[in-house]
Order: C-alpha cells, then structure tokens, then sequence
C-alpha cells in the first residue's frame, strides 16, 4: 500500500464529526477581554491601568493603553499631576498627562490606516463620556468591558446612539 492509500483509509476511519473530538476553548469574548488584561500591564499611570483591544470579524486590529503621548515622560517617572492638583476621578479629565487607552487604541488604528467602521472593542474598564463619543465616531458598535467608570454621560450616548455594551466577567 503506498502513502497515498494510507492516507486516505486513515481519514475513512476518523469520525470528524463526533463533537467529542473538540476541546471546549474559551469563548471570544473572554478571549480578547484576556487580551486587553494584558494590554494594560504596559500603562504607566499610577491609579488605573486600562487596556483596549479593537476587534473585528474576531481579528484584532489595533490596541491601546493609557499613557502619555509617543515621546513625554510617563507618569511613574514624573509623578500624577492630578494627584499633584487634587482631581477626583471621574472629573476634569482633561487634565492629565495621558491618554486614555481607547483613545491610543484609535489613534493606532487611524496612524496605520485600519478601519475601524462595525469593529467591537474590548476594554478592562467603562470608556468615559470622552472615549464614548470617539468610539461611536469611529464607527465601532460594540462595547465590552469589565469594571465600571465614574461618568454617567457614557451609557446616554451609548444607548442613545445604539451602542451594545455588555459587561464581561
């Protein structure tokens, strides 16, 4: 018997089709949630290390941190102005040295031309009413995340402008 005959009664003999054959995996969702974890290991802010990973088709396209812009000193080496001034969180948040991890996962996306039009993103926290507006701009309708974020303008636009979101465990 050559190979080729081989081959072909080995696959005679497999049942591919028996559901048994396949290993229970980690659905999408949990997946790029895990992804995201990641992600924010590389922030450098001392209170909140967020991560996003933008997501389309169940390919990731772009991801983000937060941190200061491409070249600024980062926040563990200078220090929070925000602590500095007494911000709360939640407020005045255009008073930071940093960018929020949304909006790097954007800016990485437009710097290399991915569209992001009906993608999904994956955050570790709650996008701020500042990142809401980007993402639903950016065309992208559907929001996961897992923890929450002080700001009650988000879920307004979001469900005003029919975003899902869903929370990931």
């Amino acid at each position: 018997m050559d190979k080729k005959d081989e081959v072909e009664n080995y696959l005679k003999n497999k049942n591919f089709n028996n559901p048994n054959l396949f290993k229970k995996r980690k659905d999408w969702d949990k997946y790029f949630m895990e992804v995201a974890d990641l992600v924010s290991k590389r922030s450098t802010c001392l209170h909140r290390k967020v991560g996003a990973v933008i997501v389309k088709e169940k390919r990731i396209l772009a991801t983000g941190y937060n941190q200061p812009p491409s070249g600024f000193p980062h926040c563990d080496d200078i220090g929070c102005i925000r602590d500095d001034l007494g911000i709360k969180s939640g407020e005045n948040q255009e008073i930071c040295y940093g960018l929020h991890a949304e909006q790097n996962a954007l800016m990485q996306a437009a710097k290399f031309g991915i569209s992001t039009d009906n993608a999904s993103i994956y955050i570790t926290h709650q996008p701020c009413s500042v990142c809401a507006r980007l993402v639903i701009n950016a065309g992208i309708k559907n929001v996961y995340y897992r923890e929450g974020y002080p700001d009650s303008l988000t879920k307004l636009f979001f469900d005003t402008c029919n975003i899902q979101t869903k929370v990931i465990e």
